[in-house]
């Protein structure tokens, strides 16, 4: 990846909160965030299971449908 590339996915991350950065002269050091990090955490995990609901329900849905099929 090139450097102006990672750059702007840095900026991006740090915009966002999940990252923070430190210039001590030309150099520029990151760190992650953590909390901001459990936050992401935590909204992507309730996600996780949303769509784990709406999957299984699925599932449910197609099975049901190919035993009615078969019956026929």
């Amino acid at each position: 990846m090139a450097l102006p590339s990672f750059t702007q996915h840095l900026s991006v991350l740090e915009r966002s909160g999940l990252v923070k950065s430190k210039t001590s002269g030309r150099i520029r050091t990151y760190e992650l965030a953590p909390k901001s990090l459990q936050t992401a955490d935590h909204w992507i995990l309730d996600r996780r299971k949303l769509w784990e609901r709406r999957l299984d329900r699925l599932d449910i849905q197609l099975l049901t449908m190919k035993e009615d099929d078969d019956d026929q």
